[in-house]
This record gives C-alpha cells, structure tokens and sequence, in this order.
C-alpha cells in the first residue's frame, strides 16, 4: 500500500526470513562468519541461541547460502519429530532410503561422503522444543566416526529455554560435545536505526533517513531490540505515514503503530540518563572482515567510527547480558602505508598503541584471547586518536590494542582490549569492561593465533 509513497520496490519489514535482508551488523555477520568457519575448520557441536524474534532463523537461512560446496547440510526444521521420524527426514535430506538398519545404512551413506571429501551438517532449528530422545539420537548419531573423523556435524538453534534443557543431568553428554556457543542479542538502541535504513534500502528506497530520532527509540523501547518486533513496529509505523501523507516517521506515527501492535513500551527509571551522541557506527562493531565469508551486504561503513563513542557511559537499569560469540582470528594484512606506526603523520596515542599492539601479538601464547571492541573502516588518524584519548582519560589506554587490517578491499582497525590466558579469563574479562564499553559496543571474543603480525 506504501510502497509508491516511499519510492520502495517491495515491503521492507516482513516478518518472513528473506536472505536479502540479512543485516550484518550487531553480531549477526560475525556470527555467521564464525558458524562457517567452525563448520568447515572443526568439529563438535555447535549451538546458537536468542531470544524469540531475535532472527535465528534468519541466521540459519543465510547459513545454509554461505555453505562452501564440500559441505552438505541436512535442514530440521520440524523440532518436534520422534527419534525415528529425525532419522528418516535426515536420510531423505541426503537422498537416501531407509530400510532395515536405518543407523548402519546411514553410516554407510556418511563414510562414503567422507571419503568423498563431503561433510555433512545438521542444521536443527527450534531445538529447544526437540523431545530429549531426538537430542539424545542427535548426540549418539554425532559419535558415528571414521578413525578420529566424525562423519558429520551439528548446529543447535534455539531459545534459551534450550540452555535450560541441556542443563537437565540426562543431557550432560550432549552438552559436553558443544564446542562452539554463540548468542543472539536483542539490537541495541544504537543498532536500530541502522537497521532500519538498511532494510529500507535494501528494498529499493534511496531517499533520505526517514525515521527521526525519537521515532528510532521509542521502536528501540517498545522492541526491546527483537528484530520481528523492530519489523511489525517499523512497517505500521510506514503505513501511519503513509495515510498522514508525509515521508517523515516522527513519535506519534510509531505510537499509533504500538497501539495497533498491542505493544508497550518498556519503561524507564526515572533516573536513567539517555545521551545523545551515541554513533550509529557501532552497528558494525561485530562483523570480523576475514576472507573467509565477505561478500554479505552491510550497511554504509560512514558513521562506523570510534570517535562517535559517546563521551559519557549510558547509565543502564541492569546490566546487559554477556556476548559468548568468539571471533575466530582474521587474516589480518599487513597496516595501510598511512597506518604505519612510524609514520609522522599519526598523532602520539595511535602511534603508541600500534607499537603495543605489535609487541602484543609477537609475544601473545598461542592461547592467549583478547577482547575485541569494534572494527572500523575509518582510518583517519584523527578519529582514532579522540577514541584513545578518551581511553586515557578512563585510565585504559594501555589495555586497547589498535591492529591494521584489510576489510575487503578498504583499509580498517579492528580494535581489541587486553590479552588473557584464556577464553574463559577473557570472559570474565567481558564482565569487568568499563560500563561506558559494554554499553557502547558489542564485546566478543578474538582469538589472535591465526593472525600475521603486522610489520
């Protein structure tokens, strides 16, 4: 009905899971980087979780286009079939017909894919609603191996009622082979408008922004971050416009889609401060720019930069959840020639921290984690050096390491703080990060081993 008004090819929020509208940011392209590389690169159980809403499934999609061709991936979307009922739809997903000794046929099928250099995945969305004996055939079909190669994976999507199920005591075998956890947050405040003109665009509009500030959090607060919701709030508050006859979204177009949504807005401590300043950069900060995975599409890189951290910490009701996704290490290329540590043209702090960051990775223990802050693709000295001054000030500039890296085919920082022994120190870590960073950016876990060294 909209879409002429606002100069749009197709509906921008539907609510049905349509690939093109991957959105990258806040966690989600990390995120599937890293399922990708841990399907093809190790083994064990992988599990993805988030809240209802939080696009899981969406994520699960765009897995199943990302997948290299050596890897076959079998797609459970039903969650509440029988352990005989899984076998038959994981054999029907692999072209196979059962008969008679349905686990040693299917074994037989999975030896002659591994020999043919195939690896077959699981994808099992909804598992949290799986009856136990399906995830107790899962594990026992995860333990089928060719001397130390298992013959297939497993990817576990759900809602954190998951997480509760695996905790149950007949579950502990099961969640011991889960080698790989990530997290699906809700968006934050900062994300969302992002967000927004990205799906706004991706479905042809090419205007300017038309969501107005306020408009974005009192989505962001009626939402509570969940895409689905972001998505039914975002298109009444298109058609509220759309009958107003303006291209303008303001508070009241939003609040008659709240009301039209049976949604209410969450409420605020009288005492919580909202800042402006916050940059919209942020919505990048997860995405990791190796070249394993690159060409999902992300939103404009421009408001992408450190020096629009907010200049005051956000006070918050609680604290926010913590971010389990690990960044497996990037291909990090050697630093842009205006990037160098001994250029006279970058100012004191970069030109330290380059040096430190360096020295880090040339002695680090191949155990060693870091946490990573956010990634940017502005490399103006200037903007950086205003990020570490403000690091100086919270007295944490020498835990902020600045690493040179190729994103793409542009020149980028990924910015990291700290260097621990080990994942879980690193995730404790995460926890005792200055409110104002947990607030402003989307923490996760970088493991630098793989890394070359920039010289």
């Amino acid at each position: 009905m909209y879409l002429e008004h606002f100069g749009l090819n197709e509906p921008p929020f539907k609510i049905t899971p349509v690939t093109d509208f991957f959105f990258a940011g806040a966690s989600r392209g990390e995120i599937l980087d890293a399922l990708v590389y841990a399907i093809t690169s190790s083994e064990g159980i992988i599990k993805v979780t988030g809240e209802v809403g939080s696009g899981k499934t969406m994520l699960c999609r765009m897995l199943l286009e990302r997948l290299p061709p050596q890897v076959e991936p079998v797609y459970l979307a039903n969650p509440s079939l029988s352990r005989e009922e899984m076998l038959y739809a994981i054999a029907d997903g692999l072209g196979l017909d059962l008969e008679g000794q349905r686990v040693i046929i299917l074994q037989t099928l999975l030896e002659q894919k591994n020999r043919a250099g195939k690896r077959v995945v699981i994808l099992a969305d909804e598992a949290h609603a799986m009856p136990l004996e399906t995830l107790e055939e899962l594990r026992l079909l995860y333990n089928l191996q060719v001397g130390d190669h298992k013959l297939l994976q497993i990817v576990l999507f759900g809602q954190p009622e998951l997480n509760t199920k695996l905790d149950q005591p007949n579950m502990r075998q099961l969640k011991d082979r889960i080698v790989h956890h990530f997290t699906m947050l809700p968006l934050s405040q900062m994300a969302i408008g992002s967000y927004l003109m990205f799906r706004m665009r991706a479905a042809g509009y090419r205007g300017p922004d038309v969501f107005s500030a306020p408009a974005v959090r009192l989505i962001g607060r009626a939402s509570r971050g969940l895409m689905r919701r972001v998505n039914i709030l975002a298109d009444k508050a298109l058609l509220a416009a759309f009958v107003a006859n303006t291209h303008h979204i303001d508070t009241q177009h939003v609040q008659a889609a709240i009301r039209d949504s049976e949604l209410v807005p969450v409420r605020q401590n009288a005492r919580v401060v909202v800042l402006a300043g916050i940059a919209l950069a942020t919505l990048l900060l997860a995405a990791i720019g190796w070249p394993l995975v690159t060409h999902y599409v992300r939103p404009p890189a421009a408001a992408d930069s450190p020096a629009a951290a907010p200049a005051a910490a956000p006070v918050a009701t609680q604290a926010p959840p913590t971010p389990v996704a690990i960044a497996p290490a990037a291909a990090t290329q050697p630093p842009p020639a205006s990037a160098k540590a001994g250029s006279a043209k970058l100012p004191p702090l970069l030109t330290q921290r380059l040096t430190a960051t360096r020295h880090m990775l040339s002695t680090h223990d191949k155990n060693s984690v870091s946490i990573q802050l956010f990634y940017t693709e502005d490399v103006r000295p200037l903007r950086m050096e205003h990020f570490l001054e403000r690091a100086d000030k919270l007295g944490k500039l020498d835990q902020i390491y600045v690493l040179p890296l190729k994103l793409k085919d542009n020149d980028g920082f990924r910015v990291l703080y700290g260097s621990y022994p080990n994942v879980e120190a690193a995730r404790a870590g995460i926890k005792q990060l200055p409110r104002r960073y947990q607030q402003a950016f989307a923490p996760t876990l970088y493991l630098p081993e793989a890394a070359p060294i920039a010289q």
